[in-house]
């Protein structure tokens, strides 16, 4: 009797020690997962916030290109480096050093004061007074090539009482997936002005969707006539340009007008960054309106080749066709390489254009 209880209770014991074994096993497997996971994690987020930096070394330290180049190239192999063989603390260094590549970008400020490329060498502006208009330093260019004019700024005097409508140009210089969008306020017997949201770049500096992405360029509202903002684009570059008639009521038109002009004036005070995503030529549209006017946010406000077939659908084109018709008919190269330079430009390349 006193071996079978004895028996039983080594039995009991050795259980419960099998248990006790297993536990150990069951949490040191799921500290293992979890590890994983976090390490994961990090390098999902890390990788690109390296890469963000290894990119403000690159387009924005303010020194000569080689100089860049190796600051960009060290950051990288330094925290790759770290990541890989520094352990814990190796990657809070990573982190502390990216927060003072990230404080130090946020301390960049954009400036009126530089060389400028000719064509954007001045900064509009506006003022009302009663019901007129008057706005300074329209860019008016005489085009032989894109790159051969002859510099124009204009000041003109527009009766809020003409305003007829606003027209919608969509410019195509590339892909079909990106387009610019430059609108054109009707002002029936005075004429159209137009608005075109750019980089401002300065003498040297070319264009780079990737430098668009950090603090490289200032954001500029160009004030134009039709005949340089938009013969520019279909009769020296040769890109394809589409007219569009939106279907706003009047005073919703003013409204837009009026975010324009204030716009306008504020980047004549105080100079701000473009920015490829948050602040280029067709999300600044969308952030100048009241917020509680915005339009619903739409993925073809980044991929704005489709900016057209998102305002069809929203009906705020004007034209009653199919959509397929409507653009093919909107296209106004032809016209517009016809009209060359003559007076009465923005009136041909109207002619036949649905919605007018």
């Amino acid at each position: 009797m006193i071996v079978s209880v004895v028996g039983v209770h080594g039995t009991l014991m050795s259980t419960d020690a099998t248990i006790e074994e297993k536990k150990p096993k069951k949490k040191s497997l799921f500290l293992h997962v979890l590890r994983l996971v976090l390490a994961g994690l990090l390098f999902i987020i890390g990788i690109p916030l390296i890469a963000w930096a290894a990119g403000a070394l690159y387009f924005d330290l303010p020194a000569s290109a080689p100089v860049r180049n190796a600051a960009a190239i060290c950051w990288v192999a330094a925290a790759v480096v770290l990541a890989l063989f520094g352990g814990s603390r190796g990657r809070i260094l990573i982190l502390i050093t990216f927060a003072g590549i990230l404080g130090w970008w946020l301390t960049l400020r954009p400036t009126q004061d530089a060389a400028w490329q000719p064509d954007v060498g001045r900064l509009a502006s506006a003022n009302i007074q009663g019901d007129l208009l008057t706005v300074r330093d329209i860019r008016n260019f005489d085009y032989r090539t894109a790159t051969d004019f002859t510099p124009r700024y204009d000041t003109r005097v527009f009766n809020l009482t003409n305003l007829r409508g606003l027209d919608l140009f969509i410019d195509y210089w590339g892909s079909p997936y990106i387009a610019h969008p430059i609108v054109s306020f009707d002002f029936g017997p005075e004429g159209h002005l137009c608005f075109s949201i750019e980089i401002r770049p300065k003498v040297g500096q070319p264009y780079s969707v990737l430098a668009g992405l950090y603090r490289r360029y200032e954001l500029i509202y160009i004030a134009a006539d039709e005949r340089d903002v938009v013969r520019l684009r279909t009769n020296c570059k040769h890109e394809d340009v589409y007219l569009y008639r939106l279907t706003l009521p009047l005073p919703e038109v003013r409204m837009r007008l009026t975010e324009y002009l204030n716009r306008l004036n504020e980047l004549h005070q105080h100079p701000e960054w473009y920015n490829e995503v948050t602040a280029n030529c067709t999300t600044s549209i969308r952030a100048q309106h009241a917020r509680s006017q915005r339009m619903r946010w739409d993925w073809r406000m980044l991929l704005n080749g489709f900016m057209d077939r998102m305002l069809y659908e929203k009906h705020l084109l004007a034209g009653n066709l199919q959509f397929a018709e409507l653009k093919q008919r909107a296209l106004i190269n032809e016209r517009a390489l016809s009209a060359g330079d003559a007076a009465d430009f923005s009136e041909r390349i109207r002619a036949a254009a649905p919605g007018f």
